[in-house]
């Protein structure tokens, strides 16, 4: 179990805290399961925005990034990361289309699509770049993304423009609902195959069929993808432990958070919504869970405050005491942070700059 370490004299609660053993087990443990299944590891660096993290990723054997904007691919591009894939239906209009041609220079570039009109805006915007288009599909999330028999037309469209096209991808966030994520995989495989049918169908080669996601991670299907995008894997968070994917012991980063008030069994933390994030799935136990409390249940976040209920009876931490606090989405908690506090063994050995914060355009 890990330990939350004391806080710095400088350094007041709440502030994330990575446990860097645990991240670099679960950075290895992905690499080691891409692997064995034949299947490129492009992990998704919006969940760490961190250029320490995504160096490990890289060196584990990562095949390049995946950003969700061209501001995330900036900062990773000037960090010295040369192989990025923007996994959104980016729309090139002329601010964009500037800045896409400027990162070319640096990088080799992927970028979504999923409409004709898209395509064909982006094909203009970065001819005689290296710049390679992916026609997102709908692979059961129901968010972004054609429908998997309409690839073809929205491939051939970039191809006429002049761009290259280079496969398919798509995103099963269904994934990310108790129960369903072997139907997410399948659904995933199945849509990508279908996809890459309709690019063949009209003589363009799908030679990229990206897919994946934490959840489905361990049951991504290589018959129907050639690279998965799991993001949220390095640290893991309240969601993915309640999903099942993980343990507590697989949980790296967590917010440390002080007891400021408490009332019998109730306490309230100084870590809320603006720390911690607001996401909370109709599914979930809370706004979050405690790992060293896995009985205990966040019942509600405002701002600034947590309301934290403890069982009846049972111990309940004291006023002034620091307890750990998982995120349920990570990604969204990291985003509101500066800076991560690395541990090792319960003592702090580092700090990383959340590089790509705010990078959301």
């Amino acid at each position: 179990m890990s330990v939350t370490p004391r806080p710095p004299a400088e350094l007041s609660t709440p502030y994330p805290v990575v446990d860097v053993d645990v991240l670099d087990r679960n950075v290895r443990a992905m690499a080691a399961s891409a692997a064995a299944r034949g299947l490129a590891l492009r992990p998704h660096a919006k969940t760490h925005k961190c250029v320490q993290i995504a160096r490990r990723q890289r060196e584990a054997g990562a095949k390049g990034l995946t950003v969700a904007t061209i501001g995330e691919a900036e900062v990773f591009a000037e960090a010295g990361f040369t192989d990025l894939f923007v996994a959104y239906p980016v729309w090139a209009s002329p601010a964009r289309a500037r800045r896409l041609r400027a990162l070319a220079e640096h990088a080799s570039l992927r970028i979504g699509v999923d409409s004709p009109e898209g395509a064909v805006l982006l094909a203009d915007a970065v001819r005689g770049a290296d710049v390679e288009l992916l026609v997102e599909i709908d692979s059961g999330h129901h968010r972004s993304g054609v429908r998997p028999e309409s690839a073809g037309e929205v491939a051939l469209a970039a191809a006429r423009h002049g761009a290259q096209v280079g496969g398919v991808f798509t995103f099963p966030g269904h994934g990310y609902t108790p129960g369903r994520r072997d139907e997410a995989a399948a659904d995933e495989a199945t849509a990508l195959e279908q996809a890459a049918a309709a690019l063949t169908a009209v003589a363009i080669e799908a030679r990229v069929r990206s897919g994946g996601s934490t959840p489905t991670a361990a049951v991504a299907d290589p018959r129907g993808l050639t690279e998965m995008r799991p993001g949220v894997y390095v640290f893991n968070d309240a969601q993915q432990v309640e999903l099942g994917g993980c343990g507590w012991p697989d949980v790296a980063l967590t917010i440390a958070a002080t007891v400021v008030s408490r009332s019998g069994s109730r306490v309230i933390l100084d870590a809320g919504s603006k720390v911690l994030g607001a996401d909370q799935p109709a599914w979930a136990t809370g706004g979050g869970r405690l790992p060293d409390h896995p009985d205990a249940r966040v019942t509600a976040l405002s701002e600034h405050h947590a309301t934290v209920v403890f069982p009846a009876g049972g111990p309940t931490p004291r006023l002034g005491e620091v307890v750990r606090v998982a995120p349920n989405h990570v990604c969204a908690a990291v985003n509101l942070a500066d800076e991560l506090v690395v541990v090792s063994g319960g003592r702090e050995v580092d700090r990383w700059a959340v590089a790509a914060r705010g990078a959301n355009s």
